[in-house]
């Protein structure tokens, strides 16, 4: 048993999905040290079980998290790349399914 967090990478969890990407596959990480990166990965658990209550109840504290402090320029280099992820993602499901 390792004195590693669980999720961490001298720690996997059980479900890792790093092992299995495709080479061509896109991911986005979520690191610990991202204020929000809790809540994002519970917002994100909470919406795959269908708790649509809890999930509305996360997203509401995120928006409160957010609103304290201001939000990164959208002209940001992370902030653009970070949507291009998502489109890439989206494509690539497109044409692997």
């Amino acid at each position: 048993m390792s004195d590693a967090p669980l999720g961490s990478k001298a720690n996997p969890s059980q479900f890792d999905c790093l092992p299995d990407l495709a080479d061509d596959e896109p991911y986005f990480v979520i690191r610990a040290h991202d204020p929000l990166s809790n809540a994002l990965v519970e917002l994100h658990a909470y919406i795959g079980a269908g708790q649509a209550g809890a999930a509305h109840n996360k997203l509401a504290e995120i928006m409160a998290l957010t609103s304290e402090r201001p939000p990164r320029p959208s002209g940001s280099p992370k902030y653009r790349e970070t949507f291009a992820i998502s489109g890439s993602m989206e494509r690539w499901r497109r044409d692997n399914a």
